[in-house]
């Protein structure tokens, strides 16, 4: 993707971090009905180009989503594709390309959340050599005669109780829906996003004032090289917070006036 639509497609990802930050989100259903909402415009192409039309008010192209969508899907599922058809797309393709990642990082988040990530991303990365090892397999998977059940069905053999559930849905997305895409390079995307997710970790801030884009930045610079992670701030402002912010990072809460937290930060990289 390029211009517009790596910028939509950035927005998107915040979106989508906001939503499967909050726990009470399921993030394993959010992805089942993000993948559903791509196959279908991924089929209905006249659907996609009016949804990415420059020419149409993003706000009516949002409620035409909403309309599409209810009782379909979840209510952040809608939201999601609402808010994305607000933006702008090079490409009317470029909408289908970012609900398919959107969904595989939902899918993944699920994993990060019960502990599994690292044995997802393992077992990508070990499905991949086996599929590059054995050319037999490789034809039985990317076949476009063989049946869509016929390959649930092998994916099925090979991994079913043998890898983690998020491995098989995965798998079995980019098997029956490649898109275009070969085995090998959807393989490598979905090793590259497990990689990207395990990379990351969720600050919550809360401050007693709202930050400027400044202060986030040096705030989540700061926290990104302390704790060696890319760093993601969900901020809260509650006027009564003690010591004007509260950063919690998994279980460690850290305590203290902003400026007083970058300072010693600093000072802690530098010793």
């Amino acid at each position: 993707m390029n211009g517009a639509s790596r910028e939509a497609l950035a927005a998107a990802r915040e979106r989508l971090d906001a939503l499967t930050d909050n726990t009470s989100v399921d993030a394993g259903r959010l992805a089942d009905e993000l993948a559903a909402v791509t196959a279908l415009l991924d089929r209905e192409v006249s659907l996609r180009r009016v949804l990415t039309d420059p020419a149409q008010a993003g706000e009516a192209k949002a409620e035409l989503a909403q309309r599409l969508l209810a009782g379909q899907v979840g209510g952040e599922a809608a939201d999601l594709l609402a808010g994305m058809v607000r933006s702008r797309w090079s490409q009317s393709r470029d909408l289908v390309d970012a609900l398919e990642e959107l969904a595989d990082t939902a899918d993944l988040t699920a994993a990060q959340r019960a502990g599994t990530l690292d044995d997802v991303e393992d077992e990508l990365f070990r499905f991949g050599r086996i599929v590059s090892s054995s050319t037999e397999l490789r034809a039985a998977l990317t076949d476009r005669a063989a049946a869509t059940s016929a390959k649930r069905e092998l994916l099925r053999s090979l991994l079913g109780g043998r890898a983690k559930a998020t491995t098989e849905r995965l798998v079995t997305r980019l098997v029956t829906a490649p898109r275009g895409r070969s085995l090998e390079s959807g393989l490598e995307s979905l090793s590259k996003l497990a990689a990207e997710r395990r990379e990351r970790l969720v600050a919550v801030v809360t401050t007693a004032v709202p930050l400027s884009d400044t202060q986030k930045r040096r705030l989540g610079a700061a926290l990104g090289k302390f704790y060696g992670h890319t760093m993601h701030l969900n901020i809260d402002v509650d006027p009564e917070v003690v010591g004007g912010i509260r950063v919690q990072v998994g279980d460690e809460v850290i305590n203290g006036s902003l400026a007083d937290r970058i300072e010693d930060a600093g000072r802690r990289l530098a010793s």
